[in-house]
């Protein structure tokens, strides 16, 4: 179905033997056993059959791996996690580690679970075996294994935000249309489990229960200044260089990657919990909140709004910028869109952590609690979560006649059976692409003191200052020149 509720187009599952070959060839690669206890299940001549098993790898195996993508799709029994992929050799074994022992613990024998290890995503990328990759990269790491993965034939579970900038978006989009990729972006918010109530705040304001919608405020926090920038050695089991990736080189520290604990002067080892990388507050890496959470408030503005594959035409933003330090992504800020139908958004951390949507005859307010998790900057106060100007409001009932949006149960569920059937996602690429695109140009407009006019059907702005900040230098050979299997004319 696609994100309206209307059945999706055909995917293309007979696409996969065509795509096989590897990604940037296979020469001087360290070619892993394709045989594993979950191999062998069979596959017709045009894909793979319903009743099969899905093969699927996990890329990136730090926080959000660990405490959300892993578990929700070990859950399933027409899945198994066949390899898992880091850059850093610890986390990778202790990837390899959970998986088995999850294995271990719900399907009753440790000898099931073989799990291969790859360091490098290419390798794991160039194995027929592997159906599909759940990728759980810092943000600057979306795009290349996004579109690898996609020429190599393997669908693809994506962690928001979609993409670092404007223009690896519109590649991403481009191409995994083309190729028929099943893909998902991690906007949960989107799925029943575990909010249900973002769904039926859209689907209320969509068949005009708060009247004719005029404004959508948006709440979300910026980060704190800090970070240790001393140089430090680069731990021997870190690969740093391929984790630096397309952005340039920069020394290491621990406040700018991942959060390690020093246990002696030989060396570093993982600590028992995987804390709020320093990644996330440095600019090379991430926009900051305005994607970081802005990817999940935004999509469900678009959602409400029927905006899912458009974006502003005017934006306009103030934010504060750390001078001191490592971290530098904004702090406090506000934003102010607006876009063809009327409907202005307004982004700030002054506003209660959620989504209110303000029509002519009353108003919803829709939150996961009006906290972010635990491990983010602000923790705000608790509010529902989801509120109404008259409670009237949310005890109505849409009829079969008015707007049903899409009903997922859970993301990666939703993506798992999609794989199966070929139809379109909840959040699929096209839609991904716009919620991440707003957010970056909100942050490109807080680097620019004036009002940008955004053209959303040919995706730039009316000022060349402005679109020279839709795509970054990329560094070699970490660059889209290096990827196999692009159309000529791109």
């Amino acid at each position: 179905m696609d994100h309206n509720g209307r059945p999706g187009k055909d995917r293309g599952i007979s696409r996969r033997e065509s795509l096989k070959r590897s990604v940037l060839g296979a020469a001087g690669l360290v070619v892993m056993p394709a045989s594993t206890p979950f191999s062998g299940y069979g596959r017709g001549e045009n894909g793979r059959s319903p009743n099969d098993i899905i093969h699927i790898a996990q890329i990136g195996c730090g926080r959000i791996a660990r405490g959300h993508d892993l578990p929700e799709v070990l859950k399933h029994d027409d899945v198994r996690v066949v390899a898992v992929c880091d850059l850093d050799t610890k986390r990778m074994e202790e990837g390899k580690r959970y998986v088995e022992q999850w294995y271990a613990m719900h399907r009753g024998s440790l000898s099931r679970a073989d799990v291969r290890m790859y360091q490098d995503y290419r390798e794991l990328l160039a194995q027929s075996d592997i159906d599909a990759v759940v990728i759980s990269t810092p943000d600057h790491q979306h795009f290349l294994p996004t579109l690898e993965a996609a020429i190599a034939g393997k669908d693809v579970y994506l962690q928001k935000p979609f993409s670092l900038t404007v223009e690896e978006g519109q590649i991403l989009r481009d191409n995994l249309q083309r190729l028929g990729t099943v893909f998902q972006v991690g906007s949960q918010q989107r799925s029943t489990n575990p909010w249900p109530h973002f769904r039926w705040a859209c689907e209320l304001v969509r068949n005009g229960r708060v009247g004719a919608l005029h404004t959508v405020r948006v709440g979300l926090p910026g980060d704190p200044p800090g970070g240790d920038p001393t140089p430090m050695p680069v731990p021997d089991f870190f690969d740093y260089d391929k984790w630096l990736g397309t952005t340039p080189e920069a020394p290491y520290t621990l406040d700018r990657v991942h959060p390690l604990d020093r246990t002696s002067a030989a060396g570093y080892v993982l600590p028992e919990g995987y804390s709020r990388p320093g990644w996330l507050r440095c600019e090379q890496f991430s926009a900051g909140m305005i994607t970081g959470w802005g990817a999940h408030h935004v999509d469900t503005a678009h959602w409400g709004m029927g905006a899912e594959l458009t974006g502003p035409i005017e934006i306009r933003a103030q934010a504060e910028f750390a001078t001191g330090g490592l971290w530098n992504v904004h702090g406090d800020f506000h934003v102010e869109a607006k876009y063809a139908n009327g409907v202005a958004m307004l982004i700030s951390g002054g506003f209660p952590n959620g989504v209110r949507f303000e029509g002519e005859e009353g108003w919803i307010f829709v939150t996961r609690s009006g906290s972010v998790t635990s491990s983010d900057p602000v923790s705000g106060q608790w509010l529902p979560p989801l509120m109404a100007s008259d409670p009237a409001i949310l005890d109505s009932r849409t009829g079969p006649d008015e707007t049903h949006l899409y009903v997922s149960e859970e993301q990666h569920t939703n993506w798992i059976q999609c794989i199966k059937s070929r139809e379109t996602t909840v959040a699929p690429v096209d839609v991904a692409h716009r919620s991440t695109s707003a957010c970056l140009i909100a942050h490109i407009a807080m680097k620019l003191p004036r009002t940008l006019y955004w053209d959303p059907e040919n995706e730039r702005f009316k000022d060349d200052e402005a679109n020279a900040m839709l795509s970054r230098p990329q560094r070699y050979p970490y660059t889209l020149d290096t990827v196999e299997g692009l159309p000529a004319n791109r």
